[in-house]
This record gives C-alpha cells, sequence and structure tokens, in this order.
C-alpha cells in the first residue's frame, strides 16, 4: 500500500514540477510590473518592474530561460466593467502576445483596486514610506497580486 502511495505521489507531484510557472503581467503605459509562481502554483511573487518599451525583449529573455505554461495579463476595466483609458493598449498587447508566442495560452484577471490592495500590502509588511513610493514595487505587488487572483480562481 504504501509503494502504491509513494508511486502515485512521486508521479502526481513530479507532474506539477514538470509544468512550467505562471507568469503575471501588470501592463502599464510607462512601466509594467511582473510576477511569477513558485514551480509548484502556491503563491505568486513579485519579479520585477521593466520599462514598458523593453517588455518584449524581457519577455523573450525570461521564456527562454524560464518554461511559462501561462502568461496572466491585468485587464483594466471600470466599476461598471466599461474600458479605460488603458484597456485598448492592454488589448492590443495580448494580440501581440498572442502572436509572439503562440504556445503560451494567456488569461486576463480583473486588476480593479490592484495599486490600493498594493499600498496597503506594503504598508501592512512594514514597508518604510520611502521604498512605498517607488512605483516600480507597486507595479511587481499589483502583478502578484492579479498572480495570487488568478491562482485562487483557478485552484490551484
Amino acid at each position: 500500500m504504501f509503494l502504491i502511495l509513494y508511486e502515485w505521489q512521486s508521479h502526481y507531484i513530479g507532474n506539477i514540477i514538470d509544468m512550467g510557472r505562471v507568469l503575471a503581467i501588470d501592463y502599464g503605459l510607462k512601466r509594467t510590473g511582473l510576477a511569477v509562481t513558485d514551480p509548484l502554483k502556491i503563491i505568486g511573487s513579485p519579479l520585477e518592474t521593466v520599462p514598458t518599451e523593453n517588455l518584449i525583449t524581457w519577455l523573450n529573455e525570461y521564456l527562454k530561460k524560464e518554461e511559462v505554461e501561462r502568461i496572466v495579463i491585468g485587464l483594466p476595466v471600470n466599476l461598471d466593467m466599461s474600458d479605460t483609458h488603458t484597456t485598448k493598449p492592454v488589448k492590443k498587447f495580448i494580440e501581440k502576445i498572442n502572436q509572439l508566442f503562440p504556445n503560451i495560452p494567456v488569461s486576463t484577471e480583473d486588476e480593479r483596486f490592484t495599486s490600493k490592495i498594493a499600498q496597503q500590502t506594503m504598508i501592512l509588511g512594514g514597508m518604510k514610506k520611502k521604498e512605498r513610493r517607488i512605483k516600480s514595487n507597486v507595479d511587481k505587488i499589483s502583478a502578484a497580486i492579479i498572480l495570487q487572483s488568478y491562482l485562487q480562481k483557478e485552484n490551484f
């Protein structure tokens, strides 16, 4: 019985580890926050913030080094679900990602309130005021919040 359980567990855990990570993108017109899961897809963590003009180059390099099974992109919408001023550029970016990386599925996740939640998270985490003012910190933490929301919804 123990051997069967061990083999099942090894097979199950092995399949999870063999699968790629999930990468989240909080796309901005100037800066883009990035977050990634651990190999078991239990938690999403802030990765970094890159200038949006360098994002495609960054993605190309990252995807050469890491296996990513899905990209989750925050979709900006208003409270009434109407488009914001950044919805159109995000949708255009999604089209570009689908063309450049056709083997990686792309999902969207509601990003309403992520910046406010990121600010609160930094305060509760004890981050100094000086560090909280650095916008790149907000961007990558927002990406992690988008990613964690996706993971919870998908029951990873």
